[in-house]
């Protein structure tokens, strides 16, 4: 069983500095069909305009992971962190039992364009935390990389969830087998570029829900960049 996510059916919030694009249901966006995937909760695609971004607001009880395509994007938070998120990064907030934090774009003349992924933890009342590392050189190369899992480790960060987050770089005609293990849920994010799923084609901002009881065959359609999520 699947469904895949058409990029251009997804919920928008459009403002002066702001173009988001929302897989699952948030903010003015509902669609009691797409209240999120297992414990994945919201993919939001943001494009933010130099000098812009979110001002100090709060979460709670959600493990927050941004990736950033292109640009740069300025975190501050109130457990003290200040950093630049570039591509190649890999960044999670732990809201736990709360945090407040803002999000601008670091330039004052180039956009950043990232995803926003909330994936709901295991239990309420972590402790907050913050992580952000670099990828390893060669994530994503020739198959897929783990670069979130629960217990972290060389290139990882850890969440407080069973979820397991995969990035895969396919270069042109490249093929990999995609699945998740039985009894488990997957969903395929394309981040950028173009690649063919069992010969159906999906493009940067589609997505693929899927259940682990069979083996996609994924083949890169030009240079691709793709997030594979491994769900209870």
């Amino acid at each position: 069983m699947s469904r895949i996510h058409e990029r251009d059916l997804r919920g928008t919030s459009k403002t002066g500095w702001l173009d988001s694009k929302h897989t699952f249901s948030f903010g003015g966006f509902y669609d009691p069909s797409r209240m999120g995937h297992s414990a994945l909760r919201v993919i939001n695609e943001d494009h933010v305009i130099p000098g812009a971004g979110f001002g100090t607001h709060g979460h709670r009880d959600m493990e927050i992971f941004t990736y950033v395509v292109e640009g740069a994007l300025a975190h501050k938070d109130s457990l003290g962190n200040g950093s630049i998120i570039k591509p190649g990064d890999i960044q999670l907030m732990t809201a736990g039992t709360g945090i407040t934090h803002s999000e601008m774009n670091a330039s004052k003349d180039e956009p950043v364009h990232f995803f926003q992924i909330w994936i709901e933890p295991n239990s309420g009342g972590h402790a907050p935390g913050y992580q952000q590392i670099e990828m390893p050189e060669g994530a994503g190369e020739g198959g897929f990389t783990p670069i979130v899992t629960p217990k972290g480790g060389d290139g990882q960060v850890s969440i407080h969830q069973d979820a397991i987050v995969s990035v895969a770089k396919p270069v042109d005609g490249e093929e990999l087998d995609m699945s998740v293990p039985a009894g488990r849920k997957g969903f395929l994010q394309v981040i950028k570029g173009r690649i063919a799923l069992d010969g159906e084609e999906l493009r940067g901002g589609d997505g693929l829900e899927f259940i682990g009881d069979k083996t996609f065959s994924l083949k890169s359609l030009g240079d691709a960049e793709v997030l594979l999520f491994n769900l209870p």
